[in-house]
């Protein structure tokens, strides 16, 4: 056997275990957990401390706090994306603002959850909140936004910015009628990424958002998130039934988000071409 066919082989090695990792992991979750979900479990509120009940007050903080970081991240993301490849030239200001965000992705979520705790639930005084949690997971997602948006904007071809200039068109104008449209697949993809991964924060959210078991009412009102909720039933030992079904709902959130990431970019696509065709 030549060595390229060794070569393949072991590739394709990796990468079956890597899915077979994946596919055990999803099956040990989804068999034990899927049983405990029904109507009761997802439209209910929960009892006697989570052990019994459903999860809707969870599920109303795990989409308020990641509806907020999303509002919150987005603008700044894509604002800064749009900076770093459309108008900065590459020096230190450019290179400051990259590593910063690098920087700020590497950052432990224990270690946002304290700082969050600090600024915004103490000496901002917001106390655990939807808005806490939401600023700190803002925080979070900026570095994945910031990288995603950036990439999809140099990704738009050269010749389209040329086409506006020579028709008149401002530096503004072309990146907001010509490179944005272009770019806005893939700027979806990756809020649906951040998305993702605000569903899947714990600690932060839970030195932010706070534990309550009540729904929330307001943006100051304190929030658990789903999250939130596995981790302390598993910590507890006393429901694993439910913290199977809480780890379930959960994956099953985030692979629809993550399959939402890869799908928008191609019904986008579509539709351009669709616009154009009628057109």
């Amino acid at each position: 056997m030549s060595v390229d066919r060794l070569a393949l082989a072991a590739l394709r090695a990796s990468g079956l275990l890597v899915a077979a990792g994946l596919l055990f992991l999803l099956g040990q979750v989804l068999i034990r957990g899927l049983p405990a979900i029904d109507r009761d479990f997802l439209l209910t509120g929960p009892r006697a401390m989570g052990r019994a009940g459903g999860v809707l007050p969870s599920l109303v903080g795990t989409a308020a706090v990641g509806g907020v970081a999303l509002v919150l991240a987005v603008p700044v993301g894509v604002g800064t994306a749009i900076y770093l490849a459309e108008y900065a030239r590459e020096g230190p200001a450019a290179a400051a603002i990259r590593l910063a965000a690098e920087a700020l992705a590497g950052v432990p979520s224990v270690v946002f959850g304290l700082f969050g705790f600090s600024l915004f639930v103490i000496r901002l005084g917001l106390g655990w909140s939807i808005l806490s949690g939401g600023l700190t997971l803002a925080l979070m997602i900026l570095p994945t936004i910031i990288r995603t948006a950036e990439e999809s904007i140099r990704a738009v071809p050269q010749i389209h910015r040329e086409l506006s200039s020579a028709l008149g068109a401002t530096g503004w104008q072309t990146v907001t009628r010509v490179v944005l449209p272009g770019a806005w697949p893939g700027i979806l993809s990756g809020m649906a990424l951040a998305l993702g991964r605000s569903a899947g924060e714990t600690a932060a959210v839970m030195f932010t958002a706070g534990t309550s078991l009540r729904p929330p009412r307001s943006l100051l009102d304190p929030a658990r998130t789903l999250s939130v909720h596995f981790y302390l039933l598993a910590r507890e030992g006393h429901a694993l039934d439910r913290a199977y079904g809480v780890a379930a709902l959960l994956v099953l959130s985030v692979l629809a988000v993550s399959g939402a990431a890869r799908l928008l970019p191609r019904l986008a696509a579509g539709h351009r071409a669709v616009a154009k065709r009628d057109q």
